[in-house]
Order: structure tokens, then C-alpha cells, then sequence
């Protein structure tokens, strides 16, 4: 086994390791997804949100063992990184690797529950929400300051950044689900916006952004809109393939 914990948590040590030892029988579930299982436990007065990874297969098994950093690993010490280049996200409190003697299996990434509003999706989901090419405008300041801070944040989909409002017209931003992220010492625009075309397939939405993103950058607008829109058509056709693919495989069984 290997445990890392938050220098800061390291007075609760011992209750977070019998939370990720009892994780199956104890806490409050928060999301169930199939490949990984997020609970709730309340330690030190504070929330602590733990997910456990699913274990992976054999030959993963192997490679996370002696050549790979496991998710949990890598959120933990990306974690660290996003906070120390002041990028938003949950604090990390801990994270732990379970082994035997076939390999790697169950891991788990504990950090403070983070408090939010909305994610990403509801602005895709909800043309009319509140405020909504507000949030839209500041969310995409937030992407600018990672990508001028040479983060890609690989898995930048629409659940992924939560966002938490601190007053009427003023967002918080804070990304999750860390474990794939690139860092650069710069990033050129095609990068920049590439690492932004997963967020949304409504081209309206993509202008606003396109549009913010010059305001701040000195880029041209209409540049960075066709090239942010073409990276978003090509994630789409893509998206869709291969869903039509999962269909036509589920459907032969």
C-alpha cells in the first residue's frame, strides 16, 4: 500500500486511511458512475469527498504497478500543481494505493468537497440560465489564465469545471477529475483552443468564447473562432462515431 497525505491534513491522518479502508461499508454516496464510485465523509468538521477508482484490467494492472502513475496518484499531485499556479480547484487531502501480488487494485483521491452552483453542462443544457453569457465570458478568463499558465487540461468536457457564484454577478471556477493534464511552458492558439473544443457543440457558444478569449489574448476574434470551431466540429464527428459504434456493438448482444 502507499499513502500520501496533505501535509496540512496530516493531524487526521488516521481517520482518512480507516476512510479509504472502510470506503465500501461507510459515507454517503454522491455519484455512482460505472467505472468509478465517489462517497461523502464528514472528518475534522469538514466534507471530505473520496473517490475510488475501479480496479483496472490485468495488463493495467501491471503497467500501474511499475511504469504508470495511478489516477489517483496523478489527481492528487495535479491537485497540487492547479493550486500553487492559482488555478481553481478542490484541495487535496490524500490518496492511496492498494497492491498485491498480481498488481495494482483499488486506489482512492480524498479532497475537500467543493460547494458549487452549476458545472459547465447547464449552460449547454440551458440556453436561458441565469446570467449565462456572463458565466460564459468569465469561465472563459478562468481558461485563459490555465492555458497562459501552460496547464491542458485533457479532460476539459462539460461536467468537469463546477462553478460556484460568490455574488451576483462574480463566478468561481474549479476543475475536477485531474488525472490527465499536460503542462507546457507555453501554449500556441491552435493548442489553446483545441484544449477548449470538447466544451459545447452550439456555435453561438463558441463565439462568445471566441470572442472573450481575443478581448484578453490580443488575438484576432474571427481567427480564433474558426479555428475554435473547426476543432469542435471535428470532436463531434468523432463523439458521435464512435457512440454509433458503442450502439451497434450493444446491440449484438
Amino acid at each position: 500500500m502507499i499513502f500520501e497525505v496533505n501535509p496540512a491534513f496530516k493531524p487526521r491522518q488516521q481517520e482518512i486511511q480507516t476512510v479509504f479502508q472502510q470506503f465500501e461499508n461507510s459515507g454517503t454516496d454522491f455519484i455512482v458512475g460505472e467505472r468509478n464510485h465517489i462517497k461523502l465523509f464528514e472528518i475534522g468538521g469538514q466534507t471530505i469527498n473520496v473517490k475510488s477508482f475501479k480496479i483496472p484490467n490485468k495488463l493495467n494492472q501491471f503497467v500501474y504497478k511499475y511504469f504508470r502513475k495511478s489516477k489517483a496518484r496523478r489527481s492528487f499531485e495535479f491537485a497540487n500543481i492547479l493550486l500553487e499556479k492559482g488555478i481553481g480547484t478542490p484541495t487535496p487531502v490524500a490518496f492511496q494505493e492498494n497492491y498485491n501480488a498480481f498488481g495494482f487494485q483499488k486506489s482512492y483521491y480524498a479532497s475537500i468537497h467543493q460547494e458549487y452552483h452549476l458545472t459547465y453542462r447547464e449552460l449547454v443544457e440551458i440556453p436561458n440560465y441565469p446570467d449565462h453569457e456572463n458565466i460564459l465570458r468569465q469561465f472563459t478568463r478562468f481558461c485563459y489564465r490555465m492555458h497562459e499558465a501552460g496547464i491542458e487540461f485533457k479532460d476539459h468536457s462539460p461536467g468537469n469545471t463546477l462553478i460556484k457564484r460568490e455574488s451576483e454577478v462574480l463566478y468561481d471556477f474549479f476543475l475536477v477529475d485531474l488525472n490527465r493534464m499536460k503542462f507546457h511552458d507555453s501554449m500556441n492558439a491552435r493548442l489553446r483552443m483545441k484544449n477548449l473544443s470538447r466544451l459545447t457543440p452550439k456555435k453561438d457558444m463558441v463565439r462568445i468564447m471566441a470572442d472573450e478569449y481575443a478581448q484578453i489574448s490580443g488575438e484576432n476574434p474571427e481567427n480564433l473562432f474558426q479555428l475554435l470551431w473547426d476543432y469542435t466540429e471535428k470532436f463531434q464527428k468523432k463523439y458521435h462515431r464512435k457512440q454509433k459504434i458503442k450502439k451497434k456493438i450493444k446491440s449484438l448482444f
